[in-house]
């Protein structure tokens, strides 16, 4: 009971906060070589407390010598995983603004296009910019300022072209690149089956808040890849009602 009576309420707060925050550290690197490195972490403070007892000198100096460095360390090994976190926490969905009907166009071109290139199975990546700023992948790609038609998609993928391979990136109603590489998801869970275009969404989405719509050249199926998680077997009306519910702010009754 004389314990109890010195816990303070900042206390309680502090632990709830510090929970707060590894419950959500746990949930970004589930899944991810993360889980792996933090395994390989555990075993080296193992083999340090086991070093120091036994007295094997060399072997402690090298791991003391490698904490010094953990920091750097850390950050250089999670770098994905970190900016990953803090593109999230930058995320502010309540600033999004009302989906203009310009906007709301696109999404039916864009549904129009990828239904097209999925009856003559040609491969495509096609991103959709949400909150998260894509400019790193945009600027590794082919700059382009064009209205997003189902005509100018389908040029961009069509086999002859020299940009289909890379992904479209469309901010609002402008595809603003074409021939952009995105990260490889390293998941291990992942389906062996599914291709390169796939796991580059995957991937894409594992760090940003991208929708990324993938059309694949094998089968011609459609997916949809979002928050890291892969939407397989869409059709046309399904594809619709997901890009529309994601990308218009409905006003609500007061």
């Amino acid at each position: 009971m004389e314990i109890l009576r010195q816990i303070r309420w900042q206390d309680i707060l502090d632990i709830f906060i510090v929970s707060i925050l590894l419950y959500r550290l746990l949930l970004l690197i589930k899944g991810t070589k993360a889980v792996q490195m933090l395994i390989g972490l555990g075993v080296l403070m193992i083999a340090s407390v086991f070093s120091t007892h036994i007295g094997l000198y060399t072997m402690d100096w090298i791991i003391q010598s490698f904490w010094a460095q953990i920091v750097i360390a850390l950050i250089v090994l999670f770098q994905p995983e970190i900016r990953r976190a803090l593109a999230q926490m930058g995320e502010t969905p309540f600033l999004q603004s009302f989906t203009s009907a310009e906007e709301l166009k696109s999404l039916e071109e864009i549904v129009k296009a990828t239904v097209a290139l999925a009856n003559r199975k040609i491969g495509a990546l096609i991103v959709i910019e949400r909150e998260t700023s894509l400019k790193e992948f945009v600027e590794i790609g082919t700059p382009l300022d064009a209205k997003v038609t189902r005509e100018i998609l389908l040029s961009i993928f069509h086999p002859t072209s020299p940009i289909h391979d890379g992904a479209v990136v469309i901010r609002g109603n402008r595809i603003i690149a074409a021939g952009c590489f995105l990260p490889i998801t390293l998941k291990a869970d992942v389906d062996k089956s599914i291709g390169t275009r796939h796991r580059a969404g995957l991937g894409l989405t594992e760090e940003t808040d991208a929708v990324v719509v993938i059309v694949s050249e094998e089968t011609g199926g459609i997916s949809m890849a979002i928050g890291g998680k892969l939407e397989t077997r869409l059709d046309m009306g399904t594809l619709r009602d997901i890009l529309t519910d994601m990308f218009t702010t409905k006003k609500k009754a007061a």
